[in-house]
């Protein structure tokens, strides 16, 4: 069965800043841009039991209708230029595949964005474990201009009475589609579908809407800013933080390492909550000055995922809004204490500078490096995935070191190809704080990126108790 849906325009339009960016990893990770499609999985309420899969096909159809985004592809050869065309009709032609390899400033014409107005999403269903049906869905790479950006998997079940009934729902997104706000959006309003048939207030814009306003003078205005913070530091920051290559990689060059830590998430609460900051701004910190401890660097430039939605009418959009703002740290010389006092403005101003133009940052980027005599890149990430902050002062220091040891460390993933040296994602998981450290072993062998992982762990429960940490006034 497929879902089906008609939408009410169509149209073609330059990408917006948040599509160029996630374009222009995508194509520097080809053949391993999977890597960048993500899940979620929405168990079925029980308020909307049973649920045949003809009514959920056509509960999707109406999500996709909602967000124009889940039907929004790419197409080479379009026009990129200023203007945004909308229009209305049967629906966009069919595109030619666009090879993740091509777009952007140095793979050729960068594609544009075309909004279908009907079509239909094949659809999976399957008696699977429903994490297992996810990370079987995002597996392959989209077809970016032949496919929908939307995976679509049920997990079916009998009920009490016998009768099949769908227990689970699977959505995978194409990153151009949406970033993990945007899907937590989607679900929110699936669910709310499954339960009362309709979803409340105004529909939010579109990347067709998105891209207007970002080409008119208030959107100029903000891009202009974050470009003045770019160029500044780009000026004074390492050219890369991670300059050397150290080893010759064994087997996939690409390697994560995946710590859960209980101690961790205790240690990081009990920090932000003194410190009167965020537990992501905590770790941003910590994560710097071990970076800097690696490299042999006295300024951390860090590449932080910002979600982008400072803006009311794009709060509830599906989406992708999340893009890369600049953090700049000096932590030569500093006491922990003296760091997490810095980081705190350091983060604020990294957080403005994500909403940019990355034509902008190409550009500066190329007159800074042609100015340095090398280029200019940090290739160091920082992405805190959670969408919970928690702060607790409360935990005690025999609790937090009894919990170290219930801490592991897996390998989840190796690839051949990343757009990145060194890239840290922070996740909630069941078993605390989880952080992963995917890198290029040529820079950062595997036994490094465990050694980075423990330290990280470690300074952060001796900073927790041993630390002079002092509230800012």
């Amino acid at each position: 069965m497929d879902i089906r849906f008609s939408g009410s325009r169509s149209g073609t339009a330059p990408l917006t800043w948040g599509q160029r960016a996630i374009w222009d990893a995508i194509r520097k990770t080809a053949p391993d841009d999977h890597y960048f499609n993500f899940g979620r999985v929405l168990a079925v309420p029980r308020r909307a039991r049973p649920l045949t899969v003809a009514r959920a096909a056509e509960v999707l159809g109406v999500l996709v209708e909602r967000h124009e985004s889940l039907r929004t592809r790419l197409s080479a050869g379009l026009s990129t230029g200023l203007e945004t065309s909308v229009g209305t009709g049967p629906g966009a032609a069919p595109s030619p595949r666009v090879p993740a390899q091509t777009g952007g400033q140095d793979g050729g014409a960068e594609p544009a964005q075309v909004l279908g107005t009907a079509g239909s999403i094949p659809l999976t269903v399957s008696r699977d474990d429903p994490e297992r049906l996810m990370e079987e869905l995002a597996a392959t790479p989209f077809d970016y201009a032949g496919e929908w950006p939307l995976r679509v998997g049920l997990v079916v079940g009998e009920n009490d009475a016998g009768d099949e009934t769908v227990t689970h729902i699977v959505l995978v997104f194409c990153h151009l589609a949406a970033d993990g706000l945007g899907a937590e959006v989607a679900i929110t309003d699936l669910r709310l579908l499954l339960l009362r048939g309709a979803v409340p207030g105004p529909t939010p814009p579109s990347p067709l809407d998105l891209a207007r306003w970002q080409r008119s003078e208030p959107g100029l205005r903000v891009a202009r800013v974050a470009a003045e913070h770019w160029e500044r530091e780009y000026r004074r920051i390492p050219p890369t933080m991670f300059d050397r290559r150290v080893a010759a990689p064994e087997g996939p060059p690409i390697w994560r390492a995946q710590l859960v830590s209980r101690a961790l998430d205790l240690a990081v609460q009990r920090i932000a909550a003194v410190y009167g900051t965020s537990t992501s701004t905590v770790l941003l910190a910590a994560s710097s000055v071990l970076v800097c401890a690696v490299t042999g660097h006295e300024v951390c430039a860090m590449l932080p995922i910002v979600g982008n939605r400072f803006r009311q009418d794009a709060a509830q959009a599906v989406t992708t809004l999340s893009q890369e703002g600049l953090f700049v740290l000096d932590v030569g010389g500093r006491s922990f204490a003296e760091v997490l006092r810095a980081a705190k403005p350091a983060a604020l101003r990294a957080y403005r500078s994500a909403y940019h133009d990355p034509g902008d940052r190409d550009r500066l980027t190329e007159r800074v490096s042609r100015e340095r005599g090398t280029r200019v890149h940090p290739y160091c990430c920082f992405n805190d995935m959670r969408f919970i902050d928690r702060v607790d002062a409360s935990h005690d220091e025999r609790t937090v070191r009894l919990a170290m040891e219930e801490t592991t460390l897996t390998w989840p993933l190796s690839q051949d190809q990343l757009n990145c040296r060194f890239c840290l994602h922070v996740t909630g998981e069941g078993g605390g704080l989880g952080v992963s450290l995917t890198a290029d072993t040529r820079y950062l062998p595997k036994e490094a990126m465990e050694r980075y992982l423990r330290d990280l762990e470690s300074l952060l429960v001796e900073a927790a108790f041993h630390e002079t940490l002092e509230p800012v006034g």
